[in-house]
């Protein structure tokens, strides 16, 4: 059986969720034919289903032309329950694993703005151990996790974040060109392991958490490189763990 494929199917409740999908990725209102050619299906086959959606208040229909859009229905179930909680929720036990197993920091960060923000820090089982504290903000661009975060983001919401981003207005042009050729090398290559710019001693191993457009966190272990410890892991076996733990991440968020 393919994966998308249900063993019990509901075409009553698959008809609506293309309705809604549909119309969410639309940026203006669309007629009940537009709406049936968008998704596939006649005209007459998804009439009863958009006055459903319409009575329980889930699109609206403009009084003149008669066409549909989304209210704010879908966004205001969304934030009864707080996104990033149900993310650190759903991380909290693989980066503990991931933590104890590396015996190293990690944290999840998530875009907030134009700066990277911390939403949750597990400290290494070693006595010394870098911590950073969850709710601090971060230079996107100097960053490990920004730049990752950075490489998944669509085009036109990167370049107009960067134009407007005062560390990335310092650099040079060739500064910029090296920056953005960075960018697609992450994404090219999954992950980023980089010397942190930030604090001496510190290699980052960051990864995504989500595929291509739906990436919505990033998951950095820090690796101390100036102490004794754990001197036989190496960054590659490390990152190996990362993304395992990030794919649990994914799978427990739903993605």
């Amino acid at each position: 059986m393919p994966l998308n494929e249900s063993k019990y199917q509901a075409p009553a409740l698959d008809k609506g969720l293309d309705i809604l999908e549909y119309l969410s990725s639309q940026s203006v209102p669309l007629s009940q034919t537009e709406i049936a050619i968008g998704i596939n299906r006649s005209s007459n086959e998804i009439y009863r289903m958009l006055v459903s959606l319409e009575t329980r208040g889930y699109v609206l229909r403009d009084e003149v032309s008669g066409k549909y859009r989304l209210s704010l229905k879908l966004y205001h179930l969304s934030h009864r329950h707080s996104p990033v909680d149900e993310l650190c929720k759903a991380a909290q036990f693989p980066i503990e694993e991931l933590a104890a197993s590396v015996r190293q920091s990690c944290h999840l960060s998530i875009l907030y703005l134009d700066q990277l923000m911390v939403v949750l820090h597990v400290k290494s089982p070693e006595p010394i151990a870098l911590s950073v504290e969850e709710g601090n903000l971060f230079p996107l661009p100097l960053t490990a996790s920004g730049k990752v975060l950075l490489a998944y983001m669509p085009e036109t919401e990167k370049n107009k974040l960067l134009l407007e981003n005062e560390h990335y207005k310092k650099f040079s042009a060739t500064e910029k060109r090296n920056f953005l050729d960075s960018l697609e090398q992450i994404k090219n290559e999954g992950a980023y392991i980089k010397t942190s710019d930030l604090a001496e001693g510190v290699v980052d191993i960051s990864v995504p958490v989500g595929k291509e457009s739906n990436v919505v966190a990033c998951l950095t272990v820090s690796r101390l490189t100036t102490l004794n410890i754990n001197k036989g892991r190496k960054n590659e076996e490390i990152l190996e763990e990362a993304s395992l733990c990030a794919e649990k991440i994914r799978k427990r968020i739903g993605l």
